[in-house]
């Protein structure tokens, strides 16, 4: 053998590794290349899967917070839901017009609500631009005369006390002619939208002062709509058709 030449060995030999190890470099190769499209293939054919999701409950619908409870179910009476006080012969209902609120009632005192907010959406619009709030607060408020003779009241005497802040009126908006005159002859009865800033809250306990009177009633009604809440739903519930699978929620 001569020098410089050790290992080299015949040349079919030389010829036969050099092949395999083209050959292994070539699978080596084509399987690193080829991983990766596989893997691409997998992940597209997951990919245009979507896992089915069950349409949700009444109930956990309302749980997740996805709106009101549906129109139409309540079965609630004004008085159940209203703050009433009475005051020299004057009784004087008080109900808020927010929709959690109304929509405990039967289906006629609701649509009655709902017309006086129609009546007076203009307005209401008009007040929260002055104010420069994005929206208002309506409540409803009647004085009723009971007894004989003539009854005054002040038309601007309400107040609600709610989180340790006190509101009055932003405005006042008569349903009836005469009302800001403050008088009502027996077995009559004068009502008008009271406009109060939003930051009055509905879901916690609140004093509201009418006639002179304080009322701290609220801290029980705000049960009393809850579980009419729940009523709510569990009766639109019951009332689809079998083939429904659709939010009852208007």
């Amino acid at each position: 053998m001569t020098p410089g030449a050790r290992g080299s060995g015949p040349p079919t030999s030389r010829r036969a590794r050099t092949a395999r190890l083209t050959f292994r470099g070539a699978v080596a190769v084509l399987c690193f290349t080829a991983a990766p499209a596989c893997a691409c293939r997998a992940q597209g054919a997951g990919a245009g899967r979507v896992a089915p999701v069950a349409p949700p409950t009444v109930d956990s619908a309302a749980q997740a917070g996805h709106g009101l409870p549906p129109a139409g179910y309540g079965s609630l009476r004004r008085d159940d839901v209203a703050i009433v006080v009475q005051d020299q012969g004057l009784t004087i209902r008080a109900l808020p017009l927010d929709e959690s609120v109304i929509r405990t009632l039967a289906p006629d005192s609701y649509q009655a609500m709902k017309a006086n907010l129609a009546r007076v959406a203009p307005r209401l619009g008009a007040i929260a631009t002055r104010m420069g709030l994005a929206s208002v607060q309506a409540w409803h408020v009647q004085y009723f005369n009971v007894q004989q003779g003539e009854a005054r009241f002040d038309p601007r005497g309400m107040q609600v006390r709610s989180a340790g802040r006190d509101f009055r009126p932003l405005d006042v908006i008569p349903l009836v002619p005469g009302f800001d005159e403050g008088r009502l002859a027996q077995g009559r009865s004068a009502d008008a939208i009271y406009v109060f800033d939003p930051a009055v809250a509905l879901d916690q306990p609140l004093t509201v002062t009418l006639g002179g009177q304080q009322d701290a009633s609220w801290a029980d009604v705000i049960p009393r709509l809850e579980r009419e809440r729940a009523a709510i739903w569990s009766r639109a519930a019951a009332a689809r058709k079998p083939h429904d699978t659709g939010d009852p929620r208007p």
